[in-house]
């Protein structure tokens, strides 16, 4: 039978579908594992749980030569650029490299990076009681220990300029994965990026070529309407972020009167704890019942009970309310 390059809406009903897969693995990986080591240490180790579980589910897959279940349920073969055979074991590692540990790297580096970036430096005895709770070593505390490093040669002025370089990375990170989308629907080939940085592809055994380029042709319309979106946002995100600079300037100039002693005092006060991490609070999240928590840990907290941790009251996690201004 004749293979055929594999189209847009193939590539994204494999895609889909190994994603279904993916989450009933991932949710099964972690109901086991807050079973039997408890919500706290969930809690701690959830993205390390998935990311296992997703290791596993291309290991075991793609990293060994075999189809995913998305692939076979489309009927699709990976194939290297040459198109006449299966991808060698280096190239398959390196998609699962990119489409696996590099997102939770970028993911932790960035996360570690802001909250060193925005909060004080942390005192001896709060890393020893992190040490407790990770254990002797963790990725985690090493990130923390590295960022604290290198932010502690900084400057507060160049902390301040560092943070928007830190939000814009965030931003165009996000950015280039809707550009990717958008190119995929245009060439309809490489419907991940970790496929593009591999340089896999898919062959697919061909049907009726009619349909094949009726839907191409559908495919590429949605990718033209994708890239005027796109642009639209980065027009409205430039514009957002020249009023935020001239925000920040009046701030400025505001600031440089004479201000209350309350207010300076009010600001030099340290923030209550999270009684979920036992950490300072950062970005305070306030639950229907009034009780304060961390944005971070409430909702992964909200992600297994939706009950307050507190007052074991119940609520949507909707009804979570992010406290910009307060301190």
């Amino acid at each position: 039978m004749p293979l055929g390059p594999a189209n847009q809406s193939q590539l994204i009903r494999a895609g889909q579908k190994d994603e279904y897969y993916q989450t009933f693995l991932r949710n099964n990986a972690n109901e086991a594992f807050q079973t039997f080591a408890g919500s706290k240490k969930w809690l701690d180790w959830r993205k390390e749980v998935e990311l296992v579980s997703d290791v596993a589910y291309f290991g075991l897959t793609t990293l060994i030569g075999y189809q995913t279940l998305g692939e076979e349920y489309v009927n699709i073969i990976q194939v290297d650029p040459s198109k006449r055979r299966i991808p060698s074991l280096t190239r398959r590692g390196v998609f699962v490299f990119c489409h696996t540990f590099l997102p939770y790297l970028l993911d932790k580096v960035l996360v570690c990076l802001e909250n060193e970036l925005e909060g004080p430096q942390e005192p001896g005895c709060s890393i020893r009681r992190r040490q407790a709770a990770f254990g002797a070593w963790s990725l985690e505390l090493w990130l923390r220990r590295s960022m604290r490093r290198a932010v502690g040669l900084l400057s507060e002025p160049q902390r301040r300029k560092c943070l928007p370089a830190v939000f814009a990375l965030q931003q165009t990170l996000t950015l280039l994965h809707r550009f990717h989308v958008a190119l995929f629907y245009v060439s309809g080939i490489f419907y991940q990026l970790s496929k593009r940085a591999s340089a896999i592809s898919y062959l697919h055994f061909t049907g009726t070529r009619s349909d094949d380029r009726t839907i191409r042709s559908c495919y590429r319309l949605l990718g033209a309407v994708s890239f005027i979106q796109l642009l639209i946002t980065v027009c409205l995100q430039l514009n957002n972020f020249r009023q935020r600079q001239r925000a920040r300037q009046e701030w400025k100039l505001y600031r440089n009167l004479p201000g209350s002693p309350q207010q300076t005092q009010k600001s030099r006060s340290r923030a209550a704890r999270c009684i979920l991490c036992l950490e300072e609070r950062r970005h305070p999240t306030s639950t229907p019942c009034g009780h304060l928590f961390c944005w971070e840990c409430i909702t992964e907290w909200c992600n297994t009970k939706a009950e307050c941790p507190l007052c074991r009251e119940t609520f949507q996690p909707h009804r979570l309310v992010y406290l910009r201004n307060y301190s």
